[in-house]
């Protein structure tokens, strides 16, 4: 019987040993370095299981036993802590290296910049051409209901989320916008300050003019005088589409269409682009002047003027600068 329970003892002894030398060797190749050579970049999809990330970032070489990983993340707890997404594994990583990478849920994100004064055409493009973003655009933003910004995405982000995205900010920035406005603005809504916004986007790539290019709009509205700007039309000829890509002609300027500002009084029916917010705010706090024309001055800016012969005299300058620039074929 004596002997019976020492064999028995023994075994549990060897038992035991064999089990801690099990756990120690786990233990080690968990946390000891993995086999990645260099940094690495892993996807991770939406929805992937325990074993399908243990699989990919073995298949990628950032871990060396899928099972290994599988069971410290058990172990440890965090199998339902292991975030999707686009990550940076940095070279000879440890099996639990990695698991905290997942599990901090800092994925890598890309950049989606959108231009101020873009069409919502234009974005949606640009938003379809671009990668690392999934699914189809089921949503239809109208003109100049997007803000343009810099917006960052991880990948698998879907395209949707983005516009939502753009939406809300406009939207955000607009009601700021409003609470802000002059008591005395001629713009009833606002739609009204929008549209206007744009029609300043499109004028002027100066930020220092842009109130300036406002109190020029307002002074027209004021006095009931067409508007009479070149982007409106263009807006009308291309369907918003981008570039007219050649020069206005006269007959561009007697079309009927609606957003011709050269035939109908007041503001065109919509927008013309997507401003941004500082195109927003100089349409709610316009500059308080006199003037009432504005012409390009060759410089990128505009010479302003508060009478009609005055503005005919830097109309007449604009013309001998435009000559020269197509003289040198700089234009």
């Amino acid at each position: 019987m004596k002997k019976l329970l020492k064999w028995l003892l023994g075994l549990a002894v060897l038992a035991i040993v064999a089990v801690g030398g099990v756990v120690g060797y786990g233990y080690y190749a968990f946390t000891g370095q993995g086999p990645l050579s260099a940094d690495k970049v892993v996807y991770i999809p939406k929805g992937a299981s325990l074993d399908t990330i243990a699989d990919t970032l073995a298949k990628d070489g950032v871990i060396e036993s899928p099972l290994i990983f599988k069971i410290g993340v058990r172990a440890y707890g965090t199998h339902n802590r292991l975030r999707a997404g686009e990550y940076s594994f940095p070279a000879r990583v440890s099996a639990r290296g990695a698991m905290e990478v997942l599990v901090s849920g800092k994925p890598i994100l890309h950049r989606f910049a959108v231009p101020e004064g873009w069409t919502t055409w234009q974005i949606l493009e640009k938003l379809r051409e671009t990668p690392r973003l999934v699914g189809k655009i089921t949503l239809k933003p109208r003109e100049g209901t997007l803000l343009p910004n810099t917006y960052f995405f991880a990948r698998g982000d879907s395209r949707d989320d983005i516009v939502r995205r753009m939406q809300a900010a406009l939207r955000k920035t607009l009601n700021e916008a409003w609470a802000q406005r002059l008591p005395d603005l001629p713009l009833k809504s606002k739609q009204e300050v929008l549209i206007l916004a744009s029609i300043v986007e499109k004028e002027t790539g100066k930020p220092e003019e842009r109130s300036r290019v406002a109190g020029v709009f307002v002074n027209r509205l004021r006095r009931g005088m067409k508007l009479e700007t070149d982007p409106t039309v263009i807006y009308g000829l291309t369907d918003g589409k981008g570039a007219l890509g050649r020069r206005l002609l006269r007959r561009d300027l007697r079309n009927e269409h609606p957003y011709n500002t050269y035939v109908h009084e007041g503001l065109p029916p919509g927008p013309i682009a997507n401003p941004g917010r500082a195109a927003i705010m100089a349409a709610v706090r316009p500059m308080k002047h006199k003037e009432i024309y504005f012409v390009a001055d060759g410089t990128g800016g505009h010479a302003f003027a508060e009478t009609y012969a005055e503005h005919r005299r830097n109309v007449a300058k604009w013309r001998r600068v435009r000559r020269e620039l197509e003289r040198k074929g700089e234009r």
